[in-house]
């Protein structure tokens, strides 16, 4: 278990009940600045840890079992499905058809007419979208028929799940290991299959992945 997975999934928590970072930390009677990015790493540059009080509190408030939340430390939690929530419907299209021109528009937004549609929890970015996971590129931690919901809207951060889209037309979903000023590193979710490093101009674009239905 890494600092960053905690972080993300609590990042992920607060996107799922429609709520930024700040707002998740208030309706758990924390400080509104209790998951700012300034609170994750310590004076001394070293990564930090929420407290086991404040996850608690957060897991109280929005009604989160422990299940749930290790799910999302994992990168692949479920959507609920057995309580009633505030949805909204988001487009929706294949992963291999992501590759296709008249899907996205230049600045990597969902775009055009071909695409399907879904119900999901509110999504705070409005130009959030889905994509249906075809294959075994993506596992042991997305499978075949995963829907992963992105968010062109979300701050990519090291560690974070994003999906990448190339120049060439090739859109793949990767664990972002680093990006500098001129080039990106990713890694393969699936370790039989190799990591990438691009030229950032080799990239039209990358999203991250907030969380997904299973």
């Amino acid at each position: 278990m890494r600092h960053e997975d905690i972080w993300r999934a609590i990042d992920a928590l607060a996107a799922e009940h429609g709520l930024s970072a700040s707002g998740l930390a208030r309706r758990a009677g924390l400080d509104a600045t209790a998951f700012n990015p300034s609170k994750r790493t310590g004076a001394d540059g070293r990564a930090r840890w929420p407290s086991t009080e404040s996850v608690a509190k957060v897991l109280h408030a929005t009604g989160t079992g422990m299940e749930a939340f290790a799910s999302l430390v994992t990168g692949a939690p479920a959507l609920p499905r057995n309580r009633a929530i505030s949805a909204r419907r988001i487009p929706l299209i294949g992963l291999a058809q992501a590759g296709g021109d008249g899907y996205f528009d230049d600045g990597g937004y969902p775009v055009g007419g071909g695409w399907d549609e879904i119900s999901v929890p509110d999504v705070p970015d409005p130009n959030a979208y889905a994509l249906e996971i075809s294959g075994e590129s993506m596992e042991p931690v997305f499978r075949d028929g995963d829907v992963v919901i992105v968010s062109p809207g979300a701050p990519v951060r090291r560690g974070d799940r994003v999906v990448v889209r190339t120049r060439a037309g090739e859109v793949m979903a990767k664990q972002l290991l680093r990006q500098s000023a001129r080039r990106v590193e990713l890694a393969s979710l699936n370790p039989a299959h190799p990591n990438y490093s691009f030229d950032l101009s080799e990239l039209a674009w990358m999203h991250r992945i907030v969380w997904a239905s299973q």
